[in-house]
């Protein structure tokens, strides 16, 4: 995936570059597409275990816990770029949104109940502007520190 989409990378392909024959891939998935599902959750899973251990809820907790992130991106930075790159698919990208909004906007996004409109496409908007943030910095090779991101995320939510 990282020179090719995950539509055009072959069986064939994977079991040349694992070293395993074609029964053994398909004991375990039906496709390519399959291989890339359980990829995005376990890294996902492992993800979620990692910001799971952070009270988020916490105003002095929530920078600490940026840091953390980009700490844990930093750390997994080649299977992040591959799973955020173009040839991966949608469904990662949303599971990143979905994973972001949920840890880390989820107290700091004022929600408005006289307009939950507004706020859905206020959240929206950071939230992918978030991932692209990551995208970003891990394809610059971590120009800055984790904790450096973390400070630069928690302003663009201060400022909404």
């Amino acid at each position: 995936m990282q020179t090719k989409q995950i539509s055009n990378i072959t069986i064939k392909e994977i079991c040349d570059l694992a070293d395993i024959n074609r029964s053994t891939f398909y004991a375990h998935y039906a496709n390519q597409h399959d291989l890339l599902v359980a990829i995005e959750e376990e890294f996902t899973k492992d993800l979620v275990v990692t910001l799971s251990k952070y009270n988020f809820s916490k105003e002095d907790e929530a920078l600490q816990m940026t840091e953390k992130l980009f700490e844990y991106l930093a750390e997994k930075s080649d299977i992040c770029q591959i799973l955020l790159s173009e040839n991966s698919d949608i469904h990662f990208h949303k599971k990143g949104m979905m994973i972001t909004q949920e840890y880390i906007f989820k107290n700091k996004i004022s929600n408005t109940e006289d307009d939950p409109e507004t706020y859905e496409y206020i959240n929206m908007f950071l939230v992918s502007g978030c991932i692209y943030v990551v995208k970003n910095w891990l394809e610059n090779g971590q120009n800055k520190t984790p904790k450096e991101m973390a400070e630069i995320i928690n302003m663009f939510i201060k400022l909404h």
